[in-house]
């Protein structure tokens, strides 16, 4: 049976929007922080793009098994307004071209299984960050997978650095902070020595704009007022010298 007559065939199958399963807190952090600083990174270089976070992606029709539920994903050309609760990718022209999984609990699910699940799906790029790596026998901070040419989608790219490269994206990925502060960060640059501004930041350099405008023209009014000050100084010093030169010319005139 062709795609075409399968899609109008009626689907009996239940896809769930959520397996109740928890996220750590550090999972949950990470993904609040860089969804949004994603989603405006992109809208800035004027891609259109919907930016998402632990919604379940499902690629085989019937098959309600076979599935992924990215932290953080990316899905170019779709309405970044959008408030999707699950995509069914057989419903779509194209899967994201970025997933990001955060190393939570299930430890083997996001080494071992998260791989070849995301080739299943078809994304172009899995990032895979830990962010306790040095608490995990061989773990490591950041992975990326990709498919190569001849290769297939493998992992091109392991390091315990704090930044790695996101093809997919054209920019950098850095972790910043330790502990409960440590977070995922946009890294712009040649080397992602520039942290993308977050909404918070952008915010506090408004109002310390604004700020530093007040105070330049409380400055500026101040300066007006002492040079004010200065020129009614000099006018008076000016008069009665002019005042005392007179009173001396009348007494040569008596």
């Amino acid at each position: 049976m062709s795609d075409d007559a399968q899609s109008e065939q009626p689907d009996a199958c239940i896809y769930p929007e959520s397996d109740h399963m928890g996220e750590s807190m550090i999972q949950r952090l990470v993904a609040e922080l860089l969804r949004p600083l994603l989603a405006r990174f992109l809208a800035e270089r004027g891609e259109l793009a919907f930016v998402g976070a632990d919604q379940f992606f499902y690629w085989k029709r019937g098959d309600a098994t076979q599935r992924a539920a990215p932290d953080v994903y990316v899905i170019p050309g779709q309405n970044p307004e959008q408030t999707p609760s699950s995509w069914l990718l057989w419903q779509h022209p194209r899967g994201p071209s970025f997933a990001l999984e955060i190393v939570g609990r299930d430890v083997a699910k996001d080494y071992e299984d998260a791989p070849s699940l995301y080739k299943s799906m078809g994304v172009d790029e899995l990032v895979i960050f830990d962010p306790e790596h040095g608490s995990h026998p061989d773990g490591v901070r950041w992975q990326v997978w990709r498919t190569v040419k001849r290769r297939g989608f493998v992992r091109v790219h392991a390091t315990n650095a704090d930044r790695v490269e996101c093809a997919s994206l054209g920019c950098r990925l850095r972790c910043v902070g330790e502990g409960p502060s440590l977070r995922v960060r946009v890294a712009l640059g040649p080397h992602g020595d520039e942290l993308f501004a977050t909404a918070d930041e952008l915010a506090a350099r408004e109002r310390a704009d604004k700020e530093q405008e007040r105070a330049d023209k409380e400055q500026e009014r101040a300066d007006k007022e002492k040079e004010r000050v200065e020129k009614e100084r000099v006018i008076a010093e000016r008069d009665a010298l002019l005042r005392e030169v007179e009173a001396l010319r009348a007494k040569l005139r008596e």
